[in-house]
């Protein structure tokens, strides 16, 4: 059965897929509109070309002529170029400009290079929800619907901007955690974290302690033993103190214990043989 957090990792990847198949579909769009914008605007020099005497009809005229000169149309015919100085270049250029955020706004969905935007985007980072996501597809669908354009181009924007609504709604609710509930490595840290820690260090060495001297060496497996026998290590809830039951605790669960040799402060000199010590010494030999 799918727990709660499977049910939120599936419904935040369909809404990317989604987002990514309504970037995709607006990238399409705004390209076959600016070919149509580039058509239109070279017929549009080639009417003006060709009959540079064409005016208006009268207001009270049949005709349909339009007037592609002297400014009395807004925009080219057939296009979003705004007839009005350089209104082709900006045209183009903000079909150039919507074409590259959406390929940056793909790039992002996919997450790749997610280390180029952490650095050098945040807002479309790791860091930081679907929220400012939501709001630059926004912009772009509205920018889109601000014009006149053919049916593929209205569904495309109307789609994304959609789109934009439920991804901002989203952010709000998950806010910065609403990438890592979605990212499927996410998940991959989260199954590690529950395994149990490991080493790269090789087996336990033997405990080796002194005690007056005597050495005294200890073997991992009586030792187990005989912590098995007092009991488990795991239903103990209190410590178990530095002494010789704690070393036993530890040696079971594989860690070493080494004991200093014991040596003097270093604040305190060193004795010297004087001269006389060694008569006090030979002359206690004699009476002996």
């Amino acid at each position: 059965m799918v727990s709660k957090k499977g049910y939120i990792f599936i419904g935040l990847n369909v809404v990317r897929a989604l987002s990514i198949i309504a970037l995709l579909l607006l990238f399409a769009s705004s390209i076959v509109t600016m070919v149509q914008d580039i058509r239109s605007v070279n017929a549009f020099i080639a009417a003006g070309k060709a009959n540079p005497d064409i005016r208006t009809a009268e207001a009270n005229s049949t005709s349909t002529e339009i007037d592609c000169i002297n400014g009395d149309t807004d925009y080219v015919d057939g296009s979003t170029v705004p007839n009005q100085p350089a209104g082709a270049f900006w045209a183009v250029l903000n079909r150039l400009l919507i074409i590259f955020q959406v390929i940056v706004l793909i790039m992002s969905e996919v997450g790749w290079p997610m280390a180029f935007f952490n650095r050098f985007f945040p807002i479309l980072g790791d860091n930081f929800g679907l929220g400012a996501l939501g709001v630059i597809q926004c912009l772009l669908g509205a920018a889109v619907l601000s014009h006149h354009v053919d049916e593929f181009s209205l569904v495309s924007a109307f789609f994304l901007f959609s789109i934009a609504c439920l991804n901002i709604l989203l952010g709000l609710i998950f806010r910065e955690k609403a990438k890592a509930h979605r990212s499927i490595t996410s998940w991959r840290e989260q199954y590690k974290d529950d395994t149990l820690p490991t080493t790269s260090l090789g087996p336990p060495r033997q405990l080796m302690m002194s005690t007056g001297g005597t050495a005294v060496s200890w073997d991992r497996d009586a030792a187990g033993a005989e912590t098995a026998r007092s009991g488990s290590l795991s239903s103990q809830k209190s410590g178990m103190g530095f002494g010789r039951q704690g070393e036993k605790a530890a040696l079971a669960r594989g860690y070493t214990i080494t004991r200093p040799d014991e040596a003097l402060p270093t604040y305190i000199p060193k004795r010297t043989v004087t001269v006389r010590d060694s008569v006090d010494a030979s002359g206690s030999e004699t009476a002996v």
